[in-house]
């Protein structure tokens, strides 16, 4: 489980909205039964959502997503199966989105 994978929503009644789930947690942090994940939501569902800092805009799979960093969770590794791919081409902007909601900077 790499930091910054993609997952498929495992929730059926979130998934509409929240198509994916992203690992944020540092992979030296493997030993616990959870990990640190933020939903990405599909852009024209969450228009009000949108800020340029605090949501990235994240293109994956030809489809403009917002990365919710507001709605930041932990999920149990159980429920993450498969990764459908990564995002850590974007490690820069998810960070300073983190950073942004911690510190305000």
């Amino acid at each position: 489980m790499q930091q910054f994978d993609v997952y498929a929503n495992p929730n059926k009644t979130t998934r509409r909205a929240y198509p994916y789930i992203v690992n944020i947690q540092s992979n030296t942090i493997s030993e616990i039964a959870t990990r640190i994940v933020i939903p990405l939501a599909r852009k024209a569902e969450f228009k009000n959502e949108e800020m340029k800092r605090l949501t990235p805009t994240v293109s994956y799979k030809n489809e403009e997503l917002l990365l919710l960093v507001p709605q930041i969770a932990s999920m149990p590794v159980k429920m993450l199966r498969d990764p459908i791919g990564s995002i850590s081409h974007l490690r820069d902007e998810i960070v300073a989105a983190l950073d942004f909601a911690i510190t305000g900077i």
